[in-house]
């Protein structure tokens, strides 16, 4: 007699399907027409592409891979040759492949042509959508770039592997090598983000010092971001009492033994899991300097600017893969016979996050221009006058505030949009758990929170004729917008306050400075509803009176916030 089959204990029903196979480029409305405004309608074509790859499964499944198989570290060889080198997932390298077929690592430098920042960027943020851990990396080297490009014969002999857009896992000597990647090491234990108070030591290694001179390192950096790469732009003395200077260390020493960096062990980190960050130590490793002499912090600085951008953008991204989730899930989940999506809290709270998300999107796309005119002025010196004011206060005031900003906001929308999935949302299985462990790294990486806004009140100090240039560019945008008037005002006598009142009030500046430039935006390229909104909402005390908390979906009923909705995730 055959045995019975078990009875069936219940049916699987009202589980949202996984969100695969949908464009991230074509349904994000925002970004395709940021991307036409922003003069890079010409790499459409190229993001419609890559965006459908990335929405397959095969490629949305990499990023669960490589955050579930960490790297590991093998400090030493079977037969005792010490040899600090990592071993990292398969799936890392596919999603490195990825980002750099794409040229995600170099666009802008190796195809200068209007608008190739703006396209860079667009991909990025596709790209950070699907995985965080594995843009350390390639933001990194992306942002060595410039330095390095200064550095005729040096970068002579490196720039094709930089442009390369294939990626060479291998950790051989970079001869050897078909691409390469930077990384870099700024800080020490006794320090942090006060790298004035780095210990590490260079020796002149011939009689040739100073820029271009072959030096050895002795010292140690307490964050030594992705310890695999093929070199690394450090920060070092060349005496006790003297300014810091700027190194190229490589992995590899010219003579192709492993140079003298010594790998102690990797960081056990909330999140980013699938990348490595160490604690390293150099025991007399070769390195180059890097411009000049006790010009190390101003050097290695303009690389820091092209990472925080990176930052404000991976953050942004980790908004828009945990807000398309939420409506997604919104969409096909039936709660007391009605579709979360129908439900008109439900609505509220998913309107209120899409506006956060775009207000975040078309804030790095115009930071975007800023930094292609940078790079227009500087490929056209000797023919163009330099950047023109407003995009120089674009560049170098709003973008450290909008780190600050973004990356703050981040935190907080990647947990309420968890909350949308209830406890599915708060399981390792599903992406929500993974974009709410990644939300802090952006805010404290490449500078933390206060020392974003200090940067802030020094740029707007060094350069207030920018800053006053940029408001007043802002206000005439305000025509018929009371309360964003009202904003700005109250921005413009800050600006003038003691500087003593200005530093402990350095938060709320960056704020306010980032909202109204987020409202600016909106009115100028969002549905005029969906612009008043945000106004009405986030600017100075309107919320308050309007009965607006912190919280998300707080919204006025006045707004439609179905059309919010719609317009986030074209479905």
């Amino acid at each position: 007699m055959e045995p019975k089959a078990p009875p069936a204990t219940h049916e699987v029903t009202n589980q949202a399907p996984p969100l695969e196979r949908y464009n991230l480029f074509q349904c994000d409305a925002t970004l395709t027409a940021a991307v036409e405004r922003e003069g890079a309608g010409w790499h459409a074509p190229a993001l419609e592409r890559d965006g459908a790859a990335l929405g397959t499964p095969e490629i949305l499944a990499l990023a669960g891979s490589a955050n579930r198989h960490a790297p590991e570290l093998f400090t030493y060889s079977p037969r005792g040759e010490r040899i600090d080198t990592l071993e990292f997932h398969p799936s890392w390298h596919q999603l490195l492949a990825l980002l750099r077929q794409e040229g995600l690592h170099a666009l802008p430098f190796d195809t200068p042509r209007a608008g190739a920042m703006a396209a860079r960027c667009a991909g990025y943020f596709l790209h950070a959508q699907l995985e965080s851990g594995s843009l350390c990396p390639l933001t990194m080297t992306f942002a060595s770039i410039p330095v390095l490009r200064r550095e005729q014969a040096l970068f002579a002999q490196i720039a094709d592997k930089l442009y390369a857009r294939e990626h060479d896992p291998r950790d051989v000597p970079l001869a050897q090598k078909r691409s390469m990647m930077v990384g870099m090491g700024m800080t020490e234990k006794q320090g942090g983000s006060d790298v004035r108070t780095n210990q590490t030591r260079a020796t002149a290694a011939t009689s040739a010092t100073g820029r271009a001179g072959e030096y050895r390192l002795v010292g140690h950096k307490w964050f030594f971001s992705a310890p695999q790469c093929d070199a690394h732009l450090v920060l070092a003395r060349t005496s006790a009492d003297a300014p810091l200077s700027c190194f190229y260390v490589p992995r590899f020493a010219p003579d192709g033994t492993r140079n003298a960096i010594r790998i102690q062990r990797l960081k056990d980190k909330l999140g980013n899991r699938s990348n490595a960050s160490s604690e390293v130590e150099f025991v007399d490793a070769y390195g180059i300097m890097v411009g000049d002499e006790g010009r190390g912090v101003p050097t290695i600085i303009e690389m820091a600017n092209y990472t925080r951008l990176d930052c404000v953008i991976g953050s942004a991204a980790l908004m828009r893969a945990a807000l398309v989730q939420a409506i997604h899930h919104a969409r096909h989940r039936v709660a007391f016979s009605r579709k979360l999506v129908d439900q008109p809290l439900m609505r509220n709270v998913l309107a209120d996050l899409a506006l956060e998300s775009e207000a975040a999107t078309v804030l790095f796309m115009r930071l975007a221009r800023a930094f292609d005119a940078h790079l227009d002025a500087g490929r056209q010196a000797h023919a163009a006058p330099s950047e023109s004011d407003i995009e120089r206060a674009w560049r170098r005031i709003v973008t450290p505030a909008a780190k600050f900003w973004v990356c703050k906001r981040a935190l907080e929308f990647t947990g309420e949009a968890m909350e949308v999935w209830g406890g599915n949302g708060y399981v390792e299985e599903a992406p929500m758990a993974r974009f709410y462990r990644e939300a802090p790294v952006n805010s404290i990486w490449e500078g933390s929170g206060n020392v974003m806004c200090l940067d802030v009140l020094r740029a707007i100090e060094r350069d207030s004729h920018a800053a006053h240039a940029l408001l007043a560019d802002w206000r005439a945008q305000a025509q018929g917008e009371p309360r964003l008037a009202a904003a700005l005002d109250a921005l413009d006598a800050t600006l003038v306050a003691p500087p003593e009142l200005r530093e402990a009030g350095a938060r709320r500046l960056a704020q306010q400075l980032v909202l109204c430039a987020q409202a600016v935006l909106l009115l100028r390229t969002a549905p005029t509803g969906h612009a008043h909104a945000f106004i009405a909402t986030r600017l100075a005390d309107t919320g308050a009176a309007l009965g607006c908390g912190r919280v998300y979906g707080t919204l006025p009923p006045a707004f439609d916030h179905g059309a919010i909705i719609a317009r986030a995730f074209v479905a």
